[in-house]
């Protein structure tokens, strides 16, 4: 089994868990603690481990994760990333987020290890080492899933969804729903009932996790019967993003 680990979920609260003056050898350790038990409760043969690099997201849409901007980020983390790539080989690639690294490399041989509620869109095995279980993810629930966190945003991501909609009421909403159209259709008609349509093409290509290298959810959304002000939206970004790749 080839395990696949978020590697920001890794350095990020090993480092947070440090006093003001633990030496890095404390973030070292458990880093490597958590990894071990990870590789060993999956029975993992082989691994890789994934850090997010600049992403796209930032690169068309300023305000993602704007409201992270200011939070001082904790002492040892530059070193613990850096321990990683260094020691065990982790794998960061420009203008892509760790979790869209996990969505490409996921196949049917592959254990998704991670805690992250966003990767449940992901097809195929996980693992959650927080709360210590396995679950496989099904096509539809993973595009179900999406279309739940539409309505629900993601406010440590500064993504607004509609107010006043949970987990339980998106639950309720999307999951009778058979058709990723069927799925679209209803949350962008709640979008326009809130008066928050303008921010659908952006909500959906921020909160889209890729499954494959330069394919966001505007790319997906070409195969969908899309409002004019959509189409127009998503024909936009399409043109910022021609060159994104590359620079």
């Amino acid at each position: 089994m080839l395990a696949l680990i978020d590697g920001d979920l890794i350095t990020y609260p090993s480092a947070a868990s440090c006093k003001e003056n633990d030496p890095f050898e404390v973030a070292k350790y458990r880093m490597e603690e958590k990894i071990r038990e990870i590789l060993d409760v999956v029975q993992a043969t082989e691994f890789k481990i994934f850090l997010s690099c600049n992403n796209f997201r930032k690169s068309l849409f300023p305000s993602y994760k704007a409201n992270r901007d200011n939070i001082e980020r904790p002492k040892h983390l530059e070193t613990c990333r850096e321990y990683l790539i260094y020691e065990w080989n982790a794998i960061l690639k420009d203008h892509y987020e760790a979790d869209d690294l996990l969505g490409i490399f996921q196949t049917d041989q592959t254990m998704l290890c991670s805690y992250d509620k966003d990767l449940r869109m992901i097809p195929g095995k996980h693992y959650n080492w927080n709360k210590k279980i396995f679950e496989t993810v099904d096509l539809q629930s993973g595009i179900q899933h999406f279309y739940k966190q539409m309505l629900i945003g993601d406010s440590s991501d500064n993504i607004i969804g509609i107010n006043g909609i949970g987990k339980v009421k998106a639950d309720k909403i999307i999951s009778p729903l058979n058709t990723e159209q069927e799925m679209f259709d209803t949350v962008y008609s709640l979008y326009t009932k809130h008066n928050i349509q303008d921010s659908f093409v952006m909500n959906a290509v921020c909160l889209w996790i890729l499954r494959n290298e330069e394919e966001t959810w505007v790319h997906r959304a070409m195969d969908l019967i899309l409002p004019d002000q959509v189409k127009q939206q998503v024909e936009a970004t399409l043109e910022s993003m021609k060159y994104l790749w590359i620079t």
